[in-house]
This record gives structure tokens, sequence and C-alpha cells, in this order.
């Protein structure tokens, strides 16, 4: 199969994939699949994914799988702890490094930049509100930029979008004890 050429004349919009379902990671990562095998540079930054613990943080299998494609890339930010309650300096300090790598992304040769869980660090009072608006625009007009996370609406961020999808739980199988499942939730 030979490589496409990808038409970068229609890059330029941002899309928002929030609310309290599962799903806005899978969201952008299934546009990344997408977009990838259509030649797009794809370039992925997490944050506050880098291990929720202890144990040895693992690459999860979607960015595995990502990383097969040459035209993928991706930089994971975290602690290796969840913020709960009041968050800690390190954290801060660590979604303003994320932050400050994902504007310098945005200069970079990458066509769609995905900004994973940048939500949750405005939700969890890491990161300004003002500071996503001001990427959206300010960002360069040739780049896609996927935002992803939070439970909470941001309607500023949310006005400057050109596709704004909410993920909604209808059910989901934690509210009957079953805890996430390796390769099926993460």
């Amino acid at each position: 199969m030979e490589p496409k050429t990808p038409d970068k004349s229609q890059l330029g919009q941002v899309h928002v994939f929030w609310g309290d379902g599962k799903g806005k990671t899978t969201s952008a990562f299934g546009t990344a699949l997408r977009a990838c095998g259509n030649g797009y540079k794809v370039h992925l930054v997490q944050f506050m994914k880098n291990g929720t613990g202890d144990a040895e943080l693992e690459i999860p299998g979607e960015i595995i799988s990502l990383a097969k494609f040459n035209n993928f890339s991706y930089k994971r930010f975290g602690t290796g702890s969840w913020v709960i309650g009041k968050p800690k300096q390190h954290h801060i300090d660590k979604v303003s490094e994320a932050f400050d790598y994902l504007k310098s992304s945005l200069n970079q040769d990458y066509d769609i930049i995905i900004a994973d869980e940048i939500l949750y660090a405005v939700q969890l009072g890491l990161l300004e509100e003002n500071k996503v608006v001001e990427l959206i625009r300010t960002k360069p007009k040739n780049k896609e930029l996927i935002l992803t996370g939070s439970h909470i609406p941001f309607p500023n961020i949310f006005e400057l979008a050109d596709l704004v999808t909410e993920i909604k739980k209808i059910k989901h199988p934690y509210d009957a004890g079953i805890m996430a499942r390796k390769g099926i939730e993460y």
C-alpha cells in the first residue's frame, strides 16, 4: 500500500471531547488512528497520565498500537499520583510543564495535536481556563487541536471550538462494582 498524501488545506479546527462517560480519550485516539492512516502527523500530549501509583509506569496499549505508525508521536506528563482534594504543588508544576510543551508542539511539524486530559487539569484547578482559551485563539490556523477531559462544561472553551461532543454515561460496569479491566477500559 502506498503512503497517502493528506489534504492539509482543511486543517485548523478545534475538537472537544468532555463529559462523565467513558470514551473521551478513546474518541481522540480514534481520530488519531484515522488521521495516521491518512498520512497526517499526529502528536499526543497527555496531561496527568504517567502512572497512578508506585507500580512500574507502563505505556498503554492504545499508545503502543498508534506508535507503530511512523507519523504518530507522544509525550506523557504526570506525577504518578492522582489529584485528590486540593492540588499539590508537584501536580501544578507538572501540568505547567505539560502546557508549555503543548504550546511548543503547536509550532512543530505536526498536523494534529491531542491535548489529552487538559480539561481535567482545568477542572481540578491545575490550569487556568483562560490559558486554554488563549491557546485556542493563538494556535496556528493550519493545526488541528483536540482537547479531552472534564466532567463539567467550559462554555468559554466550547464557544471557540468547532466540534464539542459530550460523552454521557448512561450505565457503566463500575456502578456494579466491576473495576476497570486492562485492555478494555485502559
